[in-house]
């Protein structure tokens, strides 16, 4: 007979993921039922004897059922946890990922470091996406003015709601593929991005749960997967001051291309790479040239 109480549940659960072969069994059983229930996770211990109704089963069991179909939990509980907030997510936005914290530490060490323009500090995300980094950036260092675009409407209303919540009106939204909606000036002292950049030819190899739900175009960075690179190196320099940054998340096997890249382009004097806690290169940081402006 099987043990009704929200423990004897969440151990069947687990048991059951195990069998399918999904990741973290135990912890995805937690965020499921909690979310069903409308509890937190502590919850289901301080209320371990708790014997489940029929109607709370029968819902957590389509949950559960979206899960075992690759369906990644963020998108069945709708949020996702990064940096210090939780994120409001769904299948039109990519999945926030832990290694993208990097970007953001990278970036609140420039906003911090006191060097570029004078004053509050003017910041630019393209493609935003849920808009985890710059309502992150926005949270940690509200003295700078942000802004941040999408090619994406849903996704840049996901992202729209997710600042309002976390920290009011004071990102500037609007759409756009890359810098094409802005004036040909510089007025940035830093941008940052996590633009596509998985090789066209690898997304059918990612694990189910990308493949499938997450969108194509926040992962696709064309044969090469330096399509977005280059379209940014082309413009990001116009629209940088003399000295601004600017970071990109990257791939961890992408280093001596995007060098290689770089080097067609003289308006950007320095690029370094900064890893993630795997060791692996995640985020190259560079840096426009002060004396050639007369480039713009």
């Amino acid at each position: 007979m099987i043990d009704p109480t929200l423990m004897g549940i969440l151990s069947r659960t687990e048991s059951y993921f195990k069998e399918h072969s999904i990741d973290s069994p135990r912890l995805t059983a937690e965020l499921l039922l909690a979310h069903s229930l409308g509890l937190r996770r502590l919850d289901l211990y301080l209320q371990h004897d708790r014997p489940l109704q029929q109607n709370e089963l029968s819902d957590y069991k389509t949950l559960i059922r979206r899960r075992i179909q690759n369906e990644p939990v963020a998108y069945i509980i709708g949020e996702k946890g990064f940096f210090e907030s939780d994120f409001e997510v769904a299948g039109e936005v990519l999945i926030p990922r832990p290694e993208t914290e990097i970007l953001v530490e990278e970036a609140l060490k420039i906003l911090n470091a006191g060097s570029g323009s004078p004053g509050a500090k003017r910041v630019l995300e393209l493609g935003t996406g849920s808009g985890a980094i710059v309502v992150s950036l926005a949270k940690a260092a509200p003295c700078h003015l942000y802004m941040a675009n999408d090619i994406s409407l849903s996704a840049l209303g996901i992202a729209n709601k997710n600042a309002r919540r976390i920290v009011g009106n004071r990102i500037g939204f609007f759409a756009g593929n890359w810098f094409s909606a802005l004036k040909d000036r510089p007025g940035f002292d830093l941008i940052v991005s996590n633009p596509p950049y998985i090789p066209l030819a690898d997304i059918r190899g990612l694990a189910p749960e990308i493949r499938t739900y997450e969108p194509q175009i926040a992962l696709d960075g064309g044969e090469d997967g330096l399509s977005c690179f280059r379209a940014i190196f082309r413009e990001a320099h116009r629209r940088l001051v003399p000295g601004g940054v600017l970071l990109l998340e990257m791939g961890f096997d992408q280093k001596e291309s995007l060098e290689n890249l770089l080097n067609l382009h003289p308006e950007y004097e320095s690029i370094e790479f900064i890893k993630d806690l795997s060791g692996h290169n995640r985020v190259a940081k560079i840096k426009k040239s002060i004396d050639n402006t007369e480039r713009i």
